[in-house]
């Protein structure tokens, strides 16, 4: 058996901490860019995810995708209500068992919280707890295990995903775009626009999403070594060549480049970067950032020609930037950099780009099709989306009894009523993500 070694130790409990920190990240980054009446639904969605993951993953969750496996599919009850999970390392690694776990449940939360972006202002709270506690064992489980459990049957085909393209962004992005279809558009989208209310709150979050991704990408090494090293720069490289991207095809296309531009091509480069932050040298990360911001603004802009309301553009990011990059990594991928890992198309082995292109299928068409039967049976039990009047209320005040922002007697709903200072201007880059 391993010993414990203490810088890895220290490092993956850093890292831990800075995944779980991209929840409430995501809360902000979200939560600017809805209508002030539905500010903190939002921030719920993920926050109310710490919760409801945390309980099935320490359960069930962690057991399903990462005990011994059953026939490559899922893994067994070994480690069911954490059982034999202690301070002896797991097979294989220098850190806790017990730590492994739980770095892996910052994964397992901030995944449904994803999704979110897709049915932000509209949905019945109830139905969304029930819905994603059920995704996150029926879906992000069993793909977790086929994809980094050394017995799940796409990893032992040679599939790559350093920490979580296809597992954790593909996976959340189809199921957000099949969402986002079955339960509607919102009520009166895309004639009246709507347009973010707090563009600061979404780029502090934005920040704190680069932040807490080196220790996404960085902590996937789980250890404090060179390969650490190597994500680490790769991430931050993608990050910063994605925002310059969608920047630039906004200053072209508009004259002017948008602030949410900007952090939206930073995720996107950092979603992409995701899946081959451990296999692939800086410059390969500089291809992939650019990429992804290219490749995700045209996916942005097509919701607007296909007719759905993606909110929050969770499709658009997350499920192709997971997608592009997935492929990416089987384009770029090179042991010079990770001898664990495999040569790419580029160093002549067209066999990883194929087993890259059928993990990417199997795992999108599994969580379309089971997003799809949870969608259906929950909506028929209890209903997924609120009333009009809900809706045209807001959901704060109605799900939760709150508001974001009380000021004076007339509260956040007096602020709604009144007309805003400096209206949008028309050829906006934000209107023109709403489909104008």
């Amino acid at each position: 058996m391993n010993e414990i070694n203490a810088s890895d130790t220290t490092w993956l409990l850093v890292s831990s901490a800075m995944v779980l920190l991209m929840t409430p990240a995501l809360a902000l980054f979200y939560g600017g860019m809805v209508r002030t009446k539905n500010t903190l639904s939002t921030y719920m969605h993920s926050f109310f995810a710490m919760g409801i993951v945390t309980l099935a993953w320490v359960t069930i969750g962690y057991s399903m995708a990462f005990a011994e496996s059953k026939g490559g599919l899922i893994g067994g009850l070994d480690y069911a209500f954490l059982n034999g999970v202690g301070t002896d390392p797991r097979e294989g690694m220098t850190v806790p068992h017990l730590l492994f776990m739980v770095f892996q449940l910052m994964f397992a939360i901030i995944t449904p919280a994803l999704i979110s972006g897709a049915y932000a202002e509209r949905i019945k709270f109830s139905s969304y707890v029930v819905f994603t506690l059920l995704w996150s064992l029926v879906v992000y489980s069993p793909i977790c295990h086929w994809v980094w459990n050394p017995g799940g049957w796409l990893l032992s085909r040679g599939a790559l995903d350093f920490a979580g393209g296809t597992v954790v962004h593909l996976a959340s992005g189809v199921s957000a775009l099949v969402m986002a279809i079955m339960i509607g558009k919102r009520k009166g989208y895309p004639a009246r626009k709507i347009v973010p209310h707090n563009l600061t709150m979404t780029l502090l979050g934005a920040g704190m999403l680069w932040f807490g991704w080196f220790g996404f990408n960085g902590g996937s090494a789980l250890a404090a070594n060179g390969l650490a090293v190597v994500a680490f720069v790769n991430t931050h490289i993608a990050a910063a060549i994605g925002a310059l991207a969608w920047a630039l095809i906004e200053g072209v296309r508009f004259g002017k480049p948008s602030l949410l531009g900007v952090a939206s091509g930073l995720v996107a480069g950092l979603v992409a970067i995701t899946p081959a932050a451990g296999f692939v040298g800086p410059m390969a990360s500089v291809a992939i950032g650019l990429a992804a911001g290219a490749v995700c603004y045209g996916a942005v802009m097509m919701k607007g020609k296909l007719g759905y309301d993606d909110s929050l553009d969770a499709f658009g990011i997350h499920g192709v930037g997971g997608l592009l990059g997935a492929l990416l990594t089987g384009v770029f991928a090179s042991k010079v950099w990770n001898s664990a890992g495999q040569d790419g198309l580029i160093k002549g082995n067209s066999a990883l780009l194929v087993e890259q292109a059928i993990a990417v299928g199997v795992a999108a068409a599994y969580a379309a099709v089971v997003t799809f039967v949870l969608v259906k049976g929950i909506n028929a039990v209890m209903g997924f989306r609120v009333n009009d009047e809900t809706e045209d209320e807001g959901l704060d005040g109605a799900l939760h009894g709150e508001e974001a922002y009380s000021l004076g007697e007339g509260g956040a709903h007096a602020v709604e009523s009144t007309p805003p200072a400096s209206p949008v201007p028309s050829g906006s880059p934000v209107l023109a993500r709403e489909g104008a």
